[in-house]
């Protein structure tokens, strides 16, 4: 099969590779889309450990099943394999597993690529009124709607219903949508570049900013840079909520003292449970998530391509989208 590996700091090859071989309870799927998220980017500049050259990325995918008696089931796919057993699995955090393995790191190969092979717990059937380029946004909107959840769950009711998300990516995008669905009053997006704060409000319907200085009772750090944690420790209300996705930088920005006088909760959040994902997708498909057209469709064969120009900042649309 054809797959974009990366084989080092910002070299990505398109290339021939071993088709994948599915194990005992697993599918072999023909991927139909596949989304570049901020961890493929992190390891294109060779900044994630995790993910060792060579190695095909990518996670975010829907596609096709090929063999057996599912054949041509439309599936997305939840790209978080966990053990099953162990005490989080069965309490339904199935996230914390320390067992667990996503695709795009080793051992499993990513999404970048024509096939790749899951286990059929990891398949949600997408329905045919909806676009597998769609349906393989379940991934990101999923990590967002766990965080949502999370923040929402520790918010204390009686606090002003005012939720800011800082950084306008395809995880800031996804909160905001997330917020709305789950219920929440006014949710406010702060991106700094102009093209993109245009397009989340023309194309989105989002209401996005360059910066902000009112309080908000829940902010969602969707970048996770030090300056990003400075900002959300700057505007969260006494006794409010920090939920802390992204990956960006590892330490700085998070003002501790003054968490610590007006008692403000800091959350970090990985991912997703089998149950968010599954409540993801029933909110995609039903439609309660928007029209989801902020996504731009590229050729797997020019990935390389693709990922120099997100380097470069001259991509706008949140989300793009590989197609095999």
């Amino acid at each position: 099969m054809k797959a974009l590996v990366y084989e080092g700091p910002q070299h990505l090859s398109y290339k021939d590779v071993p088709d994948p071989i599915p194990q005992e309870g697993e599918h072999l799927i023909r991927i139909e889309a596949v989304g570049i998220c901020g961890s493929d980017m992190h390891a294109y500049l060779g900044h994630d450990d995790r993910r060792p050259a060579p190695l095909i990325l990518g996670h975010e995918a829907a596609g096709v099943i090929v063999e057996g008696p599912q054949k041509g089931r439309r599936v997305t796919i939840n790209p978080l394999v966990t053990c099953g057993v162990c005490n989080y699995c069965t309490a339904g955090r199935e996230n914390l597993c320390s067992q667990r393995q996503i695709i795009s790191m080793p051992p499993r190969q990513g999404a970048f690529a024509e096939y790749v092979t899951m286990p059929e717990r990891n398949l949600i059937t997408v329905p045919d009124h909806i676009p597998l380029a769609k349906a393989a946004l379940a991934e990101p909107l999923a990590v967002s709607w766990h965080a949502v959840k999370l923040g929402l769950a520790i918010l204390d009711a009686a606090m002003v219903q005012e939720a800011l998300v800082i950084g306008g990516g395809a995880i800031g995008v996804a909160a905001a949508l997330a917020l709305q669905a789950q219920g929440e009053g006014t949710v406010t997006v702060v991106e700094p570049n102009p093209k993109r704060r245009a397009f989340l409000t023309d194309s989105c319907g989002l209401d996005a900013v360059e910066q902000v200085t009112a309080p908000f009772s829940l902010v969602i750090d969707a970048v996770g840079l030090s300056q990003t944690r400075a900002l959300a420790s700057q505007v969260v209300r006494p006794g409010g909520v920090i939920v802390h996705i992204g990956l960006g930088e590892d330490t700085g920005g998070l003002d501790v003292r003054r968490m610590t006088l007006q008692e403000i909760t800091f959350i970090g959040t990985y991912t997703y449970t089998a149950e968010d994902f599954a409540d993801t997708t029933n909110a995609l498909f039903l439609g309660d998530l928007g029209s989801l057209d902020w996504n731009d469709q590229v050729r797997l064969s020019e990935g390389g391509k693709v990922f120099a120009q997100i380097r470069q900042g001259q991509i706008i649309e949140p989300k793009i989208m590989l197609m095999p």
